[in-house]
């Protein structure tokens, strides 16, 4: 099944299930990689490689964190890390620091071009998304909204939740 399928009521429409409603998800997800690819290439003149991205994301979210313990968050031996590392500082993205806690642990931070960085990757990505969605007809966005506020809610309230419900938006209805 793909989306012409679901838009022609084929296989995976509206009384397909969640099997149709996952599909036509997976293929959501790969067409936003392809937009997020896009974006990418267009915001720097040294992109970063997916790798590279997701130690960015996670520096961002823990400032300060040890080389050991952003092994462990990825599942990747700390030489590879290590390396990862190497080439983001060399970008001027990454700035290594000794831990005031440890003499033996340096503490990993975006730097203020690597911040910049991903802003710019969030705005081309917004960009690209923005105009994917005012292409849709009204109909179709009134729906993909619906839908998605729909699918929040099932993952913050579904058997994966996280604990701390106070965290979490309120639910429109």
């Amino acid at each position: 099944m793909n989306l012409q399928d679901s838009r022609r009521g084929g296989a995976g429409g509206p009384e397909g299930g969640a099997a149709g409603a996952t599909g036509v998800a997976c293929e959501v997800i790969a067409l936003l990689e392809v937009l997020w690819e896009r974006g990418r290439d267009a915001v720097s003149p040294a992109p970063v490689s997916s790798s590279q991205l997701r130690v960015l994301h996670i520096l961002e979210r823990d400032a300060g964190i040890n080389l050991r313990t952003l092994a462990e968050v990825l599942g990747a031996a700390p030489p590879s890390v290590s390396r990862l590392c190497d080439r983001l500082e060399a970008l001027g993205y990454l700035k290594r620091s000794a831990s005031a806690v440890s003499r033996r642990e340096v503490e990993l931070r975006l730097t203020g071009p690597g911040r910049s960085y991903l802003r710019d990757l969030r705005a081309r990505r917004e960009e690209a998304l923005v105009a994917a969605v005012a292409a849709m007809p009204a109909g179709a966005r009134e729906a993909l909204t619906y839908g998605l506020q729909e699918f929040r809610a099932a993952v913050e309230e579904g058997p994966l939740a996280m604990e701390d419900t106070a965290a979490r938006p309120a639910r429109s209805a």
